[in-house]
């Protein structure tokens, strides 16, 4: 495993996602059970030492059991608790004296149900303070790296495959909510480096991640969903330093009375007003979304995409009706139509029949081949006039040859150093299409208003960096 390069004030952390071993404190083998799902993930392909812990059982998954973590004969980096309320301040407590550096707590039941459930998680940060063990949690989902393959969700695989090794990682204030992206990720083969829910927050914080992020060299995009910010003043100041190094997106949920209602009996969390939120994006050079579906579609872009250095947009396409709607979509996010140069239009006249449009939308027309969309792309991507391309397939139409367009696209684009991003509408067709290009690094979307919206959030990151 590659190591990581952390500052002092984000070491602490690197047990979580790189333990050299792990306890699994309520690892059951009854299926039914949370310490099941988890101690078969460990037990199936962490790359390091684990131990399991429970006293009435002998053996786990072929690993002898434990009955306390202090009767572990090793050190342990990692405890995995997943017991009972009640009893984890006493076993987070036998982990401090067993010296374990980190803690995730599975368990809920504390500060997000109020009363005594508050009293229970004070108690506990209390001692997790009192040994410097650092605390993930309560009433969390915890960590999936899949490099190390620290895995303490308790969704089973086959209900929730696990996706790829990638370049995004994503801190989830709520598990539901961290899970579903996940499995978005799995299901369009999107690459994930790490992913972090830490529910009540009772240590470690969205900000602490986000500094850990921000210095993680296998990490190019970080993703957030917030219901509430712990430290607002610390969180400013890293997120405006890891803004700086890679792009930040954050989906920012508890922005109406109801949804903050909402909000502080999910995880314990204080919205706070979203007017001062939206300041603070607008201050630090965050990328904010209001849906899944931006928050997929911008992180994987941003992801395998380089940031536009302008807003000068160039469309080809061979259905002008999907141009038309693009350059509607471009103009309404504050984008522009590239103005193509005069030598640009000269190339496309000569060597284009008189019925392509060879301004900007370039419109290649229904009978547009794979040698007229080469010609195109490599046209307007040496215009100096261009930032980046939006490029349109109608793949239906027959003279598109589909077994080599991908390859013709990639070798036309590879060597200019622009953005690039496809749109393919339709149905099947198109689909096997979008999976070839996603595959080959380029993001590609099935509607006009997706595609245009990630080129949006590659120029505003190019800007935020300028």
């Amino acid at each position: 495993m590659r190591e990581l390069k952390f500052s002092e004030s984000v070491r602490s952390l690197e047990p979580f996602f790189r333990p050299r071993s792990v306890a699994i404190i309520g690892a059951s083998p009854k299926q039914k059970k949370v310490g099941y799902v988890i101690a078969k993930n460990f037990a199936k392909s962490f790359k390091g030492k684990f131990f399991m812990v429970n006293p009435t059982a002998q053996e786990i998954f072929g690993h002898r059991s434990y009955p306390s973590i202090k009767s572990v004969p090793e050190e342990v980096d990692l405890a995995v608790i997943a017991v009972p309320a009640p009893v984890v301040p006493e076993v987070l407590e036998e982990c401090g004296e067993k010296g374990a550096k980190a803690a995730i707590v599975i368990s809920g039941g504390f500060k997000e149900v109020g009363g005594d459930g508050a009293k229970l998680e004070e108690e506990l940060a209390g001692v997790a303070r009192r040994y410097g063990i650092r605390l993930m949690g309560p009433n969390c989902m915890g960590v999936f790296d899949s490099d190390s393959m620290v895995d303490t969700l308790f969704i089973p695989r086959y209900r929730l495959k696990r996706p790829p090794k990638g370049g995004i990682s994503f801190i989830s204030q709520s598990g539901a909510s961290g899970i579903a992206f996940l499995d978005w990720a799995a299901g369009e083969r999107i690459g994930i480096s790490k992913f972090a829910s830490y529910g009540n927050a009772a240590d470690v914080s969205e900000a602490d991640l986000l500094e850990f992020l921000a210095a993680d060299e296998e990490t190019r995009v970080i993703a957030m969903y917030l219901e509430g910010i712990k430290d607002g003043r610390k969180f400013v100041k890293v997120v405006g330093q890891a803004s700086r190094v890679k792009p930040v997106l954050v989906l920012k949920a508890g922005s109406t009375i109801s949804g903050a209602r909402a909000a502080l009996s999910h995880t314990g969390a204080l919205a706070g007003s979203d007017e001062v939120f939206d300041a603070v994006v607008k201050q630090t050079g965050m990328i904010r979304v209001y849906d899944w579906e931006e928050m997929f579609d911008f992180a994987r872009v941003l992801a395998y995409q380089p940031a536009a250095k302008g807003d000068r947009v160039a469309v080809v396409t061979n259905g002008g009706g999907a141009g038309v709607m693009i350059a509607d979509e471009i103009e309404k996010l504050g984008l522009r139509l590239a103005e193509l140069g005069e030598r640009t239009h000269a190339e496309l006249k000569a060597k284009f029949p008189s019925h392509v449009v060879v301004n900007n939308p370039v419109d290649l027309t229904g009978d547009a081949d794979n040698e007229r969309y080469s010609v195109a792309i490599k046209a307007v991507l040496a215009d100096e006039g261009v930032d980046s391309l939006l490029l349109v397939c109608i793949p239906h139409t027959p003279a598109v040859d589909l077994e080599s367009f991908v390859d013709v696209v990639m070798d036309s684009w590879s060597k200019w150093g622009k953005p690039l991003v496809v749109c393919l509408p339709g149905g099947r067709v198109s689909l096997e299409l979008r999976e070839i290009f996603e595959d080959r690094g380029v993001p590609t979307y099935p509607t006009p208003r997706r595609a245009a919206r990630s080129l949006y959030a590659l120029a505003k990151y190019g800007k935020s960096k300028s």
